[in-house]
């Protein structure tokens, strides 16, 4: 039976916008829309959603004001970021503040070793095994920008491991700031002085120790490179 129009539940007009913004995040994160990539136009997103062009156009701009989406004029609107985080930490990343980089990353890091060595599965050793090659391989390669990645990679790998989704989606908002404390550390050129061993991180992720973990993931931001 067709419902009539009295019965409908229309939602209020600032519900919709919250539920699209919604709708449009979760394909952003989804990878549907990637970052970098543009998403569908106006008259598209109407349709593939179900909603009124006002109600797209309000979702869209809330986006770009949170710094996930951005409109090039000609060109339409491109994904720039898939956390809303992510800019806001951009914008107060200055010189000045990279000792307070350093302190948030040693909060983040130190808990993620910590129940890394706790909740490890065989595929996090793995993936932890490839990560620290992968850097390793960097390191000896001599590009700062590669190490630079692959150093954050191995951390991400890392904080992946501690299971604890709120705590991955902080640590990603950072990733940019976290990139740039490595590359200044490095100042232009990776000498032997500067490196730091991540081995027995890793290693004591793997043995199951928590507080070896902790202690590990705490040194190494104390050294010159932070790395």
């Amino acid at each position: 039976m067709t419902p009539s129009v009295d019965s409908v539940v229309v939602p209020p007009r600032g519900q919709r916008v919250r539920e699209t913004i919604a709708q449009l995040r979760e394909r952003i994160l989804g990878g549907e829309w990637p970052v970098g990539g543009r998403i569908p136009t106006e008259p598209q997103l109407v349709a593939a959603l179900g909603v009124g062009r006002n109600t797209v156009r309000e979702a869209v701009r809330a986006l770009v004001h949170a710094g996930v989406l951005e409109c090039r004029q000609g060109s339409g609107t491109y994904v720039v970021s898939t956390d809303e985080l992510a800019p806001v930490v951009a914008r107060r990343l200055t010189d000045d503040r990279m000792a307070e980089v350093v302190e948030v990353r040693r909060a983040f890091e130190v808990e993620a070793a910590r129940l890394a060595a706790l909740r490890r599965t065989p595929e996090d050793l793995a993936a932890l095994d490839a990560a620290l090659a992968a850097r390793e391989a960097a390191w000896r390669s001599g590009r700062v920008d590669e190490f630079v990645e692959a150093d954050a990679a191995l951390h991400t790998v890392v904080v992946a491991a501690a299971h604890n989704a709120m705590l991955a989606e902080l640590y990603a908002s950072v990733g940019a700031a976290l990139r740039s404390t490595v590359a200044q550390a490095m100042g232009g050129a990776l000498e032997p002085e500067r490196y730091v061993d991540h081995g027995r991180l890793v290693a004591a992720i793997r043995a199951g120790d928590p507080a070896r973990a902790a202690i590990e993931a705490g040194a190494f931001l104390e050294s010159p490179s932070g790395a």
